[in-house]
């Protein structure tokens, strides 16, 4: 079926198109015209009535949610994660494991592959946060899953299996700046996190092929004391290797707003990824994280101890007007980071993260107080 929205305000590559339509069929996208003329052939039109038309957020940092779990690893978790973040406007995701055991990790690995296998699939491929991190920068890791990196363990998950796509390490461990020449030759992004690394560490894992930062400012130190002499953190050590990507949790509490401000301006739209790093909790009415020692309150999760956040309870939709509405980004940035970064990051660009003719017609209808009015994943309403 031929499908029309029209009389949108349209972010494309070029800019904004004012009253301008998005033409689709089977999945992807015919035509972006200046006209709200209905086209000859069109079965299905829809009036945007205005709304701004967007393309769908790209999730590259996301453990769950409607109360599921992706370290469950079955097929009915992973469907009813990717769902629920898909009504909320996230039309391709990267699902994340936490720090995990090795079983737990291939039965995830089996799961993944098998569901990117169906051509309408919004998974793009496994996040593995862990488990090779520093237990000092834990966070709310396992902590009884964290360990050194196992050659062994990690060649086995690399070549048995295809769909991690993103591999977190805390790159200051002995064998990481290894694993990262091997991932990365295997096509798989290494990311620095969970890390005490400061410039030497930062610099020799760029140079081993570690080129993203995983929710940046978190479980990292900034500038600190030794003592009595000042060193450099991982965050300054970042910032100054100017080709680094990051991501930033964009729910207004793991990163405030003025912090969501200076990584844009330093970073840059180019370098700059939205994540939700959501927990199974998210958009769920169940109030128990996967994790027992996980509690929400204040609207984020955190340790019970209050010694941590836990990750967050946050949707793409809510990232965006966080960033618009409290950080003060303009909006087509903050769609620009949402869409257009994570998928260069992640090498899905040629077919995901703008509205351009023959990409995915992977579509969000946003109001003019940025509420989500519709999605569309694939070309399919998302009910």
């Amino acid at each position: 079926m031929v499908s029309q929205i029209y009389n949108g305000h349209i972010l494309t590559p070029e800019g904004w198109i004012t009253g301008g339509s998005i033409i689709f069929q089977d999945g992807h996208i015919l035509e972006i015209t200046r006209s709200s003329n209905i086209a000859e052939g069109v079965e299905q039109a829809i009036d945007a009535n205005g709304m701004h038309v967007v393309p769908g957020g790209i999730e590259l940092h996301c453990h769950g949610g409607g109360g599921s779990d992706f370290m469950e690893g079955t097929y009915e978790a992973f469907k009813k994660a990717v769902h629920t973040h898909k009504q909320h406007g996230t039309t391709a995701i990267f699902p994340t494991l936490s720090a995990s055991t090795l079983p737990m990790i291939e039965k995830a690995c089996e799961t993944c592959s098998e569901m990117m296998k169906r051509t309408d699939t919004a998974i793009m491929g496994l996040h593995l946060e862990g488990p090779y991190f520093n237990p000092k920068k834990a966070g709310a890791q396992m902590p009884e899953s964290i360990r050194i990196p196992d050659e062994n363990e990690y060649r086995h998950i690399v070549e048995d299996y295809d769909c991690v796509r993103r591999w977190d390490v805390a790159p200051e461990l002995p064998g990481a700046v290894e694993m990262g020449r091997y991932i990365t030759r295997k096509g798989i992004i290494a990311a620095i996190g969970h890390t005490a690394a400061e410039y030497p560490e930062v610099s020799a894992a760029y140079d081993a092929g570690y080129t993203h930062v995983t929710h940046f400012y978190n479980a990292m130190p900034g500038f600190h004391n030794v003592r009595e002499y000042k060193h450099a953190g991982t965050v300054e050590s970042v910032y100054l290797i100017e080709n680094m990507t990051v991501e930033m949790i964009a729910d207004g509490i793991h990163v405030p707003a003025p912090i969501l401000r200076l990584i844009h301006r330093i970073k840059g739209v180019e370098r700059t990824a939205l994540i939700t790093d959501a927990l199974a909790v998210t958009a769920s009415d169940s109030t128990k994280a996967f994790d027992p020692r996980v509690i929400i309150e204040d609207g984020v999760c955190k340790l019970s101890d209050r010694s941590a956040l836990a990750g967050s309870v946050a949707t793409m939709d809510r990232l965006i007007r966080t960033v618009v509405q409290k950080a003060e980004l303009p909006l087509q940035d903050a769609i620009r980071m949402a869409s257009e970064t994570p998928a260069r990051i992640m090498g899905i660009y040629d077919r995901k993260g703008s509205l351009q003719r023959g990409k995915d017609a992977d579509i969000l209808l946003l109001d003019s107080d940025l509420n989500l009015q519709a999605v569309y994943a694939m070309g399919q309403l998302v009910q």
